[in-house]
């Protein structure tokens, strides 16, 4: 048996480089569960994984074992509605591309993206992609933003994959690190990956004129190397993110500055919504949390308690 890491994920197989220096595509035998979710696919790009080589193909192998996680990135399945689906494992950092423009920005997308992360500390970095494409307003947004997420603990970037703006910031900060890549469909996150890297040539696309979104154009998730030390891990962009996988305290406890009030609410389980003497609903009122982060908060929530119980838990 040898040791690899998965770089290429489509589904059904998966490509992991060994220990020895060769690439295998493997396959899985038996049900793995990762904790206590039903999950799509329970091998992802960046497990660490003992594989056992096949004696009848020399580059095929079979995946034996998955080692233990440092951390991972989960969210909702958007076909099976019931479970999660891993987006990648042990990573250093997350890169979230944004755009203020074409397509409009969707801050809310950045809270949801946030929840997937804050779970494991995982550090974020939100680019803001196509600065060439804007006007004063869309600048006077990025610069509210910027100092929105600046004040609790997030990395805001500025950045053009066309005119270069931002690159050499941005490739500075991979350096060392295993650096996940996401972003909605269209923000320019594969136009941005390959002028980070002359090697990667991926494969890109304009925003559909009839309904102003972006068009996938990567299917799976994949690792790339940058050098040495850097690696990337692309994946395919997202349209929306739900939960429901999800209960309202892990909401609660993953909005990092309304966990840090949450000390001073009389309950020690309050939602910060409707219970008296709440200490995030008076900081909202204070100025100390943005009414956009706690709206929503609220949104979310909401949407997780409207989810049949039943229909969340039941055992597909």
């Amino acid at each position: 048996m040898l040791k690899g890491v998965v770089v290429r994920s489509t589904g059904s197989w998966y490509d992991v480089e060994a220990e020895d220096g060769k690439k295998y595509a493997a396959r899985m035998i038996g049900k793995f569960r990762l904790v206590s979710k039903k999950v799509t696919n329970p091998v992802a790009v960046g497990d660490e994984v003992m594989i056992e080589l096949d004696d009848t193909d020399e580059q095929a192998a079979v995946i034996k074992k998955i080692l233990d996680r440092r951390n991972y990135v989960v969210r909702q399945s958007p076909r099976k509605k019931h479970n999660a689906h891993l987006l990648a494992s042990n990573i250093d950092q997350a890169i979230l591309i944004i755009t203020v423009v074409e397509p409009n920005l969707k801050q809310g997308f950045i809270d949801r993206f946030l929840i997937m992360t804050e779970p494991y500390n995982i550090p974020v970095i939100i680019v803001f992609n196509k600065s060439d494409l804007y006007n004063d307003g869309d600048m006077a947004v990025y610069n509210f933003m910027k100092d929105l997420y600046e004040k609790i603990g997030y990395t805001v970037m500025l950045a053009s994959a066309d005119s270069g703006e931002g690159m050499d910031e941005l490739r500075a900060s991979l350096n060392g690190k295993i650096s996940l890549f996401s972003g909605q469909s269209g923000v320019g996150k594969s136009s941005i990956m390959n002028t980070l890297s002359d090697k990667l040539n991926l494969r890109t696309d304009y925003i559909s004129d009839r309904s102003g979104k972006g068009q996938h154009t990567t299917t799976f998730a994949e690792m790339f190397s940058l050098d040495d030390d850097s690696k990337i891990i692309d994946t395919p962009g997202i349209k929306t993110l739900a939960f429901n996988h999800l209960e309202v305290k892990d909401v609660t406890h993953n909005f990092k500055e309304l966990f840090e009030h949450s000390s001073g609410c009389k309950f020690s389980d309050c939602t910060h919504r409707n219970e008296p003497k709440c200490a995030i609903k008076d900081a909202v009122e204070a100025g100390e949390i943005s009414e956009l982060r706690y709206g929503n908060y609220l949104q979310i929530i909401e949407e997780i308690e409207d989810q049949n119980y039943w229909e969340r838990n039941k055992d597909i």
